[in-house]
């Protein structure tokens, strides 16, 4: 099994970091995997076109691990029908912030499969981001 040095002391199973990556609450997982995917990014092209760089950098580029926490602990209260009117309007305000994220990412993926030569599906697959469950 593979281990990771974290220190010149210290090595950890990579399955006892899965185990670690899998207690994160979301908004750590999403902030976790956004950087793991900057590092697979880095490492599969280090000398990227400035203008590739720039894009992946931008499609990388996502919500504060606060603004997720703060978006999951809203969508409980509306879930459990415990949410206030203005708590209602912030959340209201996150999903259009999520929205808008997403849809500029995609438009950054649209561009980046554009100079690339492929397509936006392969693009993803290229760069291990998965595809939404909602549509």
């Amino acid at each position: 099994m593979s281990k990771v040095e974290l220190q010149p002391t210290i090595a950890v199973e990579i399955d006892d970091i899965l185990d670690g990556v899998a207690r994160l609450e979301m908004s750590e997982l999403e902030f976790f995997t956004d950087r793991v995917m900057q590092l697979r990014a880095r490492r599969r092209a280090p000398s990227l076109p400035k203008n590739e760089a720039d894009l992946l950098r931008k499609i990388n580029r996502g919500l504060s691990p606060e603004a997720w926490q703060r978006y999951e602990s809203l969508n409980q209260k509306l879930h459990e029908e415990t949410i206030s009117p203005e708590e209602h309007q912030e959340f209201l305000k996150l999903v259009e912030q999520i929205e808008m994220t997403d849809a500029e990412r995609l438009f950054h993926l649209i561009e980046l499969s554009r100079i690339r030569g492929v397509s936006v599906d392969d693009l993803m697959d290229q760069l291990g981001i998965r595809r939404s469950n909602y549509a």
